[in-house]
């Protein structure tokens, strides 16, 4: 049953997008400082310099901006979280909010230990796959917060193999290990042949995903839109991802991050970022959508008894 606008308020909703926009610019922060090796410039935490706010020079502008919208974004997924303990009748709800929550506190500590302890290539990378975690658990939750996904909508049947709900989950995971495998090789963990060959799965599954949703499900309005969305962003970073690698190659030499090499980093970044949110977004409207499998199969052997038992009575 839908619930009514006192139960899921359209201001929660919009408040949760608005959380979603900001974590957004917090990536944004995160990839400026890295491109701009802006990491080590302040050496401790949560104070930069011993103050509140440090001098506005160098590679301090970065890495201090980065912390203030974090704590930007740390105070809305609180705000969001007792929102929703307050107004969410679904427990789902309430434990998607905390667990924002969780993530956000965990990515606040992670970058504290980045400061401190040091180990950035393990550490910085740990904290790059983290925040990917976060902004698709704060964009997951915006959808299930949507009027949209609360209405009393149809639900399809997939006979296709696999299953829809399998291929775009599958999906989704193939690009949150390429972003990961991206963040290491940012960092210094390793090379970039691992993120290369990553490409190439994340284009299998990607394209694999689109075909079997058009072929299934094309007259499905929202299943469509939200496949020309992947596909849209998809290929925006596929072509980000050459220029970046033309400007890693092209600032080798360089002694400062130049202005090309720092753009067209940052936006190959956001571009994964917008890619996987697409993916998710996919996922989760396939999982609204679509009856699971075992589902289908159960209903198929209900209607196959039931006609058994009627051609045997006609038989007594």
């Amino acid at each position: 049953m839908p619930l009514n606008n006192t139960q899921a308020p359209r201001t929660l909703y919009r408040f949760a997008v608005a959380t979603s926009w900001f974590t957004i610019l917090l990536l944004m922060a995160g990839a400026l400082v890295t491109s701009n090796d802006a990491a080590d410039s302040v050496p401790d935490w949560p104070l930069a310099y011993g103050r509140l706010i440090p001098p506005w020079v160098g590679g301090i502008r970065y890495e201090y901006t980065h912390r203030v919208v974090a704590a930007i974004v740390s105070i809305l997924t609180l705000i969001l979280a007792i929102w929703m303990t307050r107004s969410e009748r679904r427990p789902l709800a309430r434990r998607f909010g905390w667990t924002a929550v969780s993530l956000v506190l965990a990515q606040a500590a992670l970058g504290g230990f980045r400061v401190l302890a040091g180990y950035p290539a393990l550490s910085a990378t740990a904290h790059a796959a983290l925040a990917q975690i976060f902004f698709i658990t704060v964009v997951g939750l915006s959808l299930y917060l949507s009027p949209w996904w609360q209405r009393d909508l149809p639900q399809l049947d997939d006979s296709g193999a696999p299953p829809l709900r399998v291929l775009a989950t599958l999906t989704t995971g193939v690009i949150l290990v390429q972003l990961i495998l991206g963040a290491a090789f940012r960092h210094g963990a390793f090379g970039i042949d691992p993120h290369l060959f990553g490409a190439g799965f994340v284009t299998a599954f990607v394209v694999w995903t689109g075909v079997a949703a058009k072929r299934r499900f094309r007259a499905v309005r929202e299943l469509r839109r939200a496949t020309i969305l992947l596909h849209s962003f998809f290929g925006i970073q596929i072509l980000l991802g050459l220029a970046a690698w033309w400007a890693v190659v092209a600032a080798r030499e360089a002694v400062q991050p130049t202005f090309v090499y720092v753009t067209l980093t940052v936006a190959h970044v956001l571009g994964g970022a917008l890619t996987l949110a697409a993916s998710v977004l996919l996922t989760l409207i396939c999982f609204r959508l679509i009856r699971p499998a075992v589902s289908v199969a159960a209903q198929s052997r209900s209607a196959y008894s039931a006609s058994e038992t009627s051609a045997e009575r006609a038989e007594v």
